[in-house]
């Protein structure tokens, strides 16, 4: 079998078009594209790639691919901005609110053996594509087309802003192909391609989730120390099927992440206490993007639980500092009084 053909021994990518979305190409509808064989090493996998650049339109500045079609093709994402091309959301947002788990290998070698296998997997499929993600859930689904954009956002395409203006430092004036705008302090500064792909630490990700959380009174309590969440409203079930419903709309979650789970059944409820904050908030905006959680057919809703009240020695101090702090209040007005 000659070597091209062999798909071990292909260490390349070639196409003749780029997966893109409707943003990134812009509202030109004759656009003019440059083609660059193996132009440049694919952000992901590492291998060399066809670079694809063009000019989305008028006042915008030049992009081209940062992934090559195979890896955009894995998760169905622009090889340009790698956000979805269904809904135009991050991956992160996607498989939070569809309950997918990112089986994509991050080490060299096992990331090289699974985009080959999957390579083949999308050549011997009808339409070429090839998800490493499950079936996606109607309540996700619809949460989805809420939140997508209806028409494309322009916007993304505009030059990025000079960093020389920022210092002060710019002489090019109104030449200067850069913008010239303060940037806004928001945290959304640091974003990082490998971690949008994988759908991890994605500050925008993040963002919309939150505000999600919110939307639905899923705020998370100000008190650090509360990783309970509670699932209300649950039909005859056990803390195995519970367990189940959970790993399936939260693949990330492993069994150690759970610290308890303890069944109300007089309630019809459960308190799922988890063994890190940063897990709980995690599923949380997961579970409300999903408009709850699915047990035994039956949707319940998820809402956080409560701080503890203080107990033994804690409100003895507060209640002694309470009682202090009236009595020298008293003793204050005895001797304004005198």
């Amino acid at each position: 079998m000659p070597a091209k053909h062999d798909i071990n021994k292909v260490g390349v990518e070639s196409s003749d078009f780029p997966i893109l979305c409707e943003t990134c190409l812009g509202p030109n509808p004759y656009v003019r594209m440059s083609k660059q064989e193996f132009g440049s090493e694919c952000k992901i996998c590492n291998r060399p790639y066809t670079v694809f650049r063009w000019n989305p339109g008028a006042g915008s500045r030049f992009k081209k691919t940062e992934i090559c079609t195979t890896c955009s093709k894995i998760k169905g994402v622009c090889q340009t901005c790698l956000l979805d091309l269904e809904f135009g959301l991050p991956v992160q947002v996607r498989d939070a609110a569809l309950g997918r788990k990112n089986q994509a290998p991050t080490s060299d070698i096992n990331k090289q053996f699974y985009i080959q296998n999957l390579e083949q997997q999308m050549a011997d499929s009808p339409d070429g594509m090839s998800f490493d993600s499950e079936v996606a859930n109607k309540a996700g689904r619809e949460m989805l087309k809420n939140l997508a954009r209806t028409d494309p956002y322009y916007k993304r395409n505009r030059p990025h802003i000079c960093s020389f203006f920022v210092k002060g430092d710019c002489k090019r004036g109104g030449e200067c192909p850069f913008r010239h705008e303060i940037p806004e302090e928001n945290g959304m500064q640091k974003q990082n391609l490998v971690d949008r792909y994988y759908g991890k630490n994605d500050p925008v990700a993040k963002k919309i989730l939150r505000e999600q959380a919110e939307s639905k009174g899923m705020k998370a309590p100000e008190d650090k120390t509360v990783t309970t969440l509670l699932f209300l409203g649950l039909p005859t079930c056990t803390e195995a099927e519970i367990r189940a419903s959970l790993a399936g709309a939260c693949p990330w979650v492993k069994p150690t992440d759970v610290r308890s789970l303890t069944i109300v059944e007089a309630s019809h409820c459960a308190f799922v206490n988890f063994t890190q904050r940063s897990m709980a908030e995690r599923c949380a905006e997961a579970l409300s993007a999903q408009s709850g959680i699915e047990v035994s057919g039956k949707r319940a809703k998820v809402v956080w639980g409560r701080s503890r009240p203080q107990k033994g020695k804690a409100a003895a101090t507060a209640s002694a500092s309470a009682e202090g702090s009236s009595s020298s209040a008293v003793a204050t007005e005895a001797s304004g009084s005198s």
